[in-house]
């Protein structure tokens, strides 16, 4: 075999490595994400298993340690929001739609 096809073959051998290390990255990353929303949606589920096993001497309690959650999970950065529920928020941006829940959670509350 030539030099030539020799550096023909490696270049092919290395594009197929590199598309194979690109899907694999892909596939680590929707893992990633994915674990992530599984873990916010088992927190809130374990609040919402606590809030409906435990008594309701104190309901005020309850909702102010659900907004305290809510807000725990969007400072560490995910979505609390329906659009984008348990999905990754860029820390350094609001999402409106997460701030309008957070800012009128407890108002809602008081007036039911």
């Amino acid at each position: 075999m030539d030099p030539y096809s020799k550096l023909q073959q490696l270049h092919d051998t290395m594009a197929n490595m590199t598309k194979t290390i690109a899907s694999l990255e892909n596939n680590i990353l929707d893992t990633l994400k994915e674990n992530t929303e599984l873990k916010v949606e088992n927190e809130l589920l374990r609040e919402k298993l606590d809030k409906l096993t435990s008594n309701n001497n104190e309901p005020a309690v309850k909702t102010r340690s659900g907004l305290e959650s809510l807000r725990q999970i969007y400072k560490s950065g995910y979505h609390i929001c329906n659009m984008y529920y348990g999905s990754h928020r860029d820390p350094d941006s609001d999402c409106m739609f997460c701030l309008d829940i957070l800012d009128n959670f407890g108002e809602k509350k008081k007036k039911q």
